[in-house]
Order: C-alpha cells, then sequence, then structure tokens
C-alpha cells in the first residue's frame, strides 16, 4: 500500500522537511509515504477567499492518484486514538487501494474536496501549522503502522 500526504505549501521550513523525511524513511517497503506539494493559490491576486479555495481545489483534484481512499484533514473530522488510526490502516490495506491523506492550504479546503472523501479525520481540536500537519501526520502513520506490526515504538 502506498500512503500519499497531498499538502497545499511549498518551501517548508528545513526542520519541516527533516522531521517529515525522518518518518517516511522509517516506513517498510509495503506502506511507503509519498508527499506530493500543491503550489497555493497567490494571495496577492486580488481573489477571494473562496475564489482562492476553489482554484487549490482544482490543483489538488489534478493530483490526486486515482482511485484512491481519500482522507481530508478537517478539524471538524473525526478524533482518532492511535489504536483506532491503526484498526483504519488495517482496514485500508485490506481494501487494496492506496490512500491518499489531504492537507489544505492556509484557508483551508473547498467544500468539493471534503465531499469527495471517504474519511474527514482531525488530527487536533488545535489550529496547527500546515508544516507541522505533515510531521505529526508522518508520524502517527509511522506509529500506527508499528502497532499493527507490534513494534517496539508504540506503548500503551
Amino acid at each position: 500500500m502506498k500512503l500519499f500526504i497531498l499538502a497545499v505549501g511549498h518551501k517548508m521550513p528545513e526542520w519541516i522537511t527533516h522531521g517529515f523525511n525522518e518518518y517516511t524513511k522509517r516506513m517498510p517497503r509495503e506502506a511507503t509515504i509519498s508527499l506530493i506539494e500543491i503550489k497555493p493559490e497567490p494571495r496577492t491576486t486580488g481573489k477571494t477567499v473562496p475564489q482562492i479555495m476553489e482554484a487549490e481545489a482544482l490543483r489538488i483534484e489534478a493530483a490526486l492518484p486515482k482511485e484512491v481512499t481519500r482522507v481530508v484533514l478537517d478539524e471538524r473530522g473525526a478524533t482518532l486514538n492511535t489504536k483506532q488510526l491503526s484498526q483504519k490502516i488495517h482496514d485500508w490495506l485490506g481494501g487494496g487501494r492506496d490512500v491518499a491523506f489531504v492537507i489544505g492550504g492556509a484557508d483551508g479546503l473547498h467544500q468539493s474536496i471534503r465531499d469527495t472523501a471517504q474519511q474527514l479525520l482531525a488530527l487536533s481540536a488545535l489550529t496547527l501549522p500546515h508544516g507541522m500537519v505533515r510531521v505529526l501526520l508522518a508520524e502517527q502513520l509511522y506509529r500506527a503502522h508499528s502497532l499493527l506490526h507490534n513494534h517496539p515504538y508504540h506503548r500503551e
């Protein structure tokens, strides 16, 4: 299974890239994580927030791999503990499809992207920087996968 993280934003600070890469390199071959960065819509064009979100939604749709389970990160989504996330990954593995996690831009995600998700997932009730979400998601995917395989990284 391939895990894709589609994230609106680019030119992340070095510590974000380093942290994200640390967890992606720990993942086993049967569950690799690939990052697809989506260029954010410029804020200097005079477009409204809904227009910006729509432009970013078009870029996300164009970049999404075909035939994937779509998981959209949204503060109104389900909050799962690590064990529950691990079970979801187990279920997705059983479904035979790759999984794409979508992280929106500064203004969030257009409703059209949320409407096509098989799962809305919240990492936290806190507002988090989008770069930090990449690192947290990669770490939690690694932790959940470790739990599935009785690896000692996860402790309860």
